[in-house]
């Protein structure tokens, strides 16, 4: 796994670059949580009353930016990567998982998303998906929500792991 240097967003941005540049520093908080942990530690279940991993989290993280970003925005006919299991979503389920692989599967699908994003020419533009309008605006703000909640739990996780806390 590589470094990744989070960019804070700009305090005078237009929209559209407010919300692209929030949801890659949320990109990058995720990335940073995960940094310097060895296969073993991003699988550990590091909170007891969780089944969730940091690992789990990053591919978590890969299928939602492939749902949103190509089956909502691109309309891309698409499977899950993981399947569910016994109806516990498959990318949760770690512990034959292919760390690097997994990693490469998400950094992919963030930058298959922000192609999406660059191929649509307003934040209001639309889409129809299953009966209802979604906008671009919409699933950037989503995605920072989805993003920012689970660095809640990644945060959780990683100080549990080995203590490291703060942003």
């Amino acid at each position: 796994m590589t470094d990744h240097q989070r960019t804070e967003p700009s305090k005078a941005a237009d929209d559209r670059m407010s919300l692209t540049s929030f949801l890659d520093y949320q990109r990058a908080t995720l990335a940073m949580k995960c940094q310097g942990l060895n296969a073993d530690q991003l699988k550990r279940r590091a909170v007891p009353t969780s089944s969730l991993t940091l690992l789990g989290l990053v591919r978590h993280a890969s299928e939602v930016e492939t749902s949103w970003f190509r089956l909502v925005l691109n309309q891309e006919q698409l499977k899950p990567r993981w399947p569910a299991v016994d109806g516990v979503y498959g990318e949760f389920l770690v512990s034959d998982a292919d760390v690097d692989e997994s990693f490469t599967y998400w950094r992919e699908a963030c930058e298959r998303s922000r192609a999406v994003t660059d191929s649509f020419e307003s934040l209001d533009d639309t889409v129809a998906f299953r009966d209802e309008t979604i906008s671009l605006r919409y699933v950037l703000t989503h995605m920072i929500e989805e993003y920012a909640r689970h660095n809640g739990h990644a945060d959780l996780l990683r100080e549990a792991i080995d203590g490291a806390v703060g942003e």
